[in-house]
Order: structure tokens, then C-alpha cells, then sequence
């Protein structure tokens, strides 16, 4: 974002309706992107956090502390260009997905991969009509073409803003059936990331944890709630 101005200059941040969406202005100018399109907001919501971003900036203004502008300037620069291309990279997670590679030892583990696993692969049945099939081993193993054709017809389905949150929800978990339970309302994200974190909470139990990883894990489990509180807002 290197065409942000490096200190404040607008007193007021407000959201005004711009079409058939929002915009938001600084003293009546409108904030455009990096790629120096209009941002255009689907909702008033996602409006309204975009410009508490920018109002809550101070002499100088740090982009990092605004998650809102960054994933809707990627919605508007990144996403909504190559759409198309965007969807199919994640539709491809459903030919590989975390939850379908089972661990044969130990029972422990197994256990908790069946407990925590079994329901979404049964609602990928029940609710998105896709039956996947479950493999011991990480060596990969196709899943059923008429799922997979399914599967990315719904992630095709999704708008610009819906597919960016989309993209860090199924990137983040590495599973796009955790990414589908999370926008269709299957589970709370904060239970749904615990889920994809399956394995390596296995192994802090059994090592104990790493600070370095400990933060890491921090710091990816706020990106995937921010992005299901982003794709909320941009429905």
C-alpha cells in the first residue's frame, strides 16, 4: 500500500452510498485502492469497519492495524480480476482435503481425528452433496469427480469479496470443507480452527509447545476469524 500517505490528513472518515454499494471518503475524498480503483463496499457493514479503520489511525498511519481495508483493496485489485482463477485454486482443496488423510497410529490421535473429522465429511455429504471418501496416509488419492464438480460450482457461486475471505478461510485451515462449514454457519470459526489444528495440537500435547510456533498459530488463528467475520460483512 505504498501509495498511503505516510501521515494523517483527513479529520473525518464517513461512509457514503456509492451505486449499488458504499464508499467510504476522507473529508469528502474517496479512498481508492493501491491499483488506485474505487473501493467499492458491498455493505453498509463492511462500510462502516473500512472506515473505523481509517478513522482510528493516528499521526501516522499504520496499514497493518487495518485488516478490513487490506482484504477489500484484495477483493477489489486481486479477486475480482481473476476471479475465475482465484475459485479454481481453491476448489482444488477439495481433491486433497486435510480432513479426508487419516493418521493409522496412534489410537490417540485417531481417535481425535475421527471425532473432530467424521461430522464435516458426513455434512459434505448431507448438506453440500459432495461424499467424499477418507484414506489412511498423506499420499494423495482423488476424490470423487461428480464432488469435486460440485464443490467448485459453489466456490464459482461466491462473489469477489465472499471468495477473498473464502481464500484465507480454506488456505489457513487447509481444508475446503472447514472453509464451506465455516460460511454455512456448520460450526463457530473459533471451534472450526480448532478442528484444522487437529495434528498439531496432538503434538504440542505430546512435545509441548514451541513459542515460536505458539505465535505463528496466534497469529493465523486472527486471520481466519478476521476472515469469517469479513465474508459475514460482505453478505
Amino acid at each position: 500500500m505504498s501509495e498511503w500517505a505516510a501521515k494523517r490528513f483527513w479529520k473525518t472518515a464517513d461512509v457514503v452510498a456509492d451505486g449499488d454499494g458504499y464508499g467510504v471518503t476522507l473529508d469528502g475524498r474517496a479512498v481508492r485502492t493501491p491499483a488506485k480503483a474505487s473501493l467499492i463496499l458491498p455493505t453498509r457493514g463492511l462500510a462502516e469497519e473500512v472506515a473505523q479503520e481509517w478513522q482510528a489511525q493516528e499521526e501516522l498511519i499504520q496499514p497493518l492495524t487495518m485488516p478490513f481495508t487490506r482484504s477489500a483493496n484484495a477483493a477489489t485489485d486481486k479477486v475480482m480480476p481473476q476471479h475465475s482463477e482465484v475459485a479454481d485454486m481453491l476448489a482444488a482443496y477439495g481433491d486433497s482435503d486435510l480432513i479426508c488423510y487419516r493418521a493409522s497410529h496412534p489410537q490417540g490421535l485417531v481417535e481425535r481425528q475421527n471425532a473432530g473429522w467424521d461430522p464435516l465429511v458426513d455434512w459434505s455429504v448431507t448438506h453440500l452433496k459432495a461424499p467424499l471418501q477418507v484414506y489412511v496416509g498423506v499420499m494423495h488419492a482423488s476424490q470423487p469427480e461428480a464432488s469435486q464438480e460440485t464443490l467448485a460450482r459453489r466456490t464459482h457461486a461466491m462473489t469477489p469479496f465472499q471468495l477473498t475471505a473464502f481464500h484465507d478461510l480454506v488456505s489457513l485451515s487447509g481444508s475446503l470443507i472447514i472453509g464451506f462449514a465455516a460460511v454455512e454457519g456448520r460450526n463457530t470459526p473459533e471451534a472450526l480452527w480448532d478442528i484444522s489444528r487437529i495434528d498439531e495440537t496432538w503434538q504440542i500435547d505430546q512435545w509441548g509447545a514451541d513459542d515460536e510456533a505458539a505465535e505463528q498459530a496466534g497469529i493465523k488463528r486472527a486471520a481466519f476469524l478476521h476472515a469469517y467475520r469479513f465474508y459475514r460483512l460482505s453478505t
